[in-house]
């Protein structure tokens, strides 16, 4: 099984990576693995490449995809939370890479399959789990979270202004019957949406769904701990190149790279740093780079991307932006 996927921001990403033929480079996002075989591609057999994907059908796409690519490169495939990227790495004995990349997110091929329960355009059951080894479904969360629980994940990851009323009408709904499917839930969702808000903007389960799905996956939850630990492992001189699709994710992002550039806690009339910070990164992107006009033709799902690039200090040779 090889995904049909559009690797987003592509020639951006290699371009940012500054990718070294022998050095060690980690995706950990690999899902159809289309970043991961241009990383490759550039790597001889020296490098190494290193993917973790949670999802058992995107490790196995990946593998054949990267098998077939004939590289003289080698990789090694890890089916585990990216949270988990201090021990696999210790596991494998590593403890420092030249670049890595995170392509956040849902993606294209978990969408597109209508079973897995992520897209609201296909009736299937409630699931959205990246990794179905995880206890915790859609469906538990739909039929056993409570109206504030609900409400919360709603409007915190879904950033929906009608939180309350949808979960209002998901609460009554279970009351009646189970909400086992993805059909049952988008049509929850709209009769709890007013019809002129139906009317304008995105379909009215884009927000709702996009929340449950966070949730269920930790999504949020893991991130920032996940780069801080990813800042860790670069060399000097590497680099870590991020890619976002709403701005939750973005937020996190651009806040992490910023506390390891300036995250001095002195007063700001001190004249001399007192609290030990030391610069980590320096940005490579000021702004996020987003996809250009024929990309977007190609690919519509690259709308909301942006790409944030940040590249570890080397203290002998880099000075402290001022």
């Amino acid at each position: 099984m090889i995904f049909n996927h559009k690797p987003i921001l592509l020639a951006e990403c290699m371009a940012s990576l500054n990718i070294q033929r022998d050095g060690t480079y980690l995706d950990l996002t690999l899902g159809g693995a289309g970043h991961a075989s241009e990383i490759l591609k550039r790597l001889g057999p020296k490098g190494l490449l290193v993917g973790i994907d949670q999802d058992e059908n995107a490790i196995a796409a990946a593998d054949q995809k990267l098998k077939d690519s004939h590289c003289v490169a080698p990789y090694k495939l890890h089916r585990t939370n990216f949270e988990n990227i201090t021990s696999v790495m210790q596991e494998m004995g590593i403890n420092a890479v030249q670049g890595i990349l995170m392509d956040l997110g849902v993606s294209s091929h978990q969408l597109d399959e209508a079973e897995r329960g992520f897209s609201y355009q296909h009736d299937a059951p409630l699931d959205m789990r990246m990794d179905r080894r995880n206890a915790l479904s859609a469906r538990e969360v739909m039929n056993t979270w409570s109206h504030g629980e609900i409400t919360r994940i709603i409007r915190e990851y879904g950033e929906d202004r009608w939180a309350s009323r949808i979960a209002s009408f998901i609460v009554k709904a279970r009351e009646t019957e189970s909400i086992e499917t993805t059909g049952q839930l988008v049509e929850i969702i709209k009769a709890a949406v007013p019809a002129s808000a139906r009317r304008e903007g995105p379909h009215p389960a884009k927000r709702t769904f996009q929340a449950i799905r966070i949730a269920v996956n930790r999504e949020l939850d893991v991130l920032a701990s996940t780069l801080n630990d990813a800042v860790m492992l670069l060399v000097p001189g590497g680099r870590i190149a991020v890619i976002t699709f709403h701005s939750l994710e973005d937020r996190i992002v651009k806040q992490t790279f910023a506390s390891f550039v300036d995250g001095c806690t002195c007063p700001k009339n001190l004249p001399v740093c007192v609290c030990g910070f030391q610069q980590k990164l320096k940005l490579v992107t000021r702004k996020p780079i987003e996809a250009g006009e024929v990309e977007l033709q190609e690919n519509p799902r690259a709308r909301s991307a942006k790409l944030r690039v940040a590249e570890k200090i080397n203290h002998d040779t880099d000075i402290k932006a001022t």
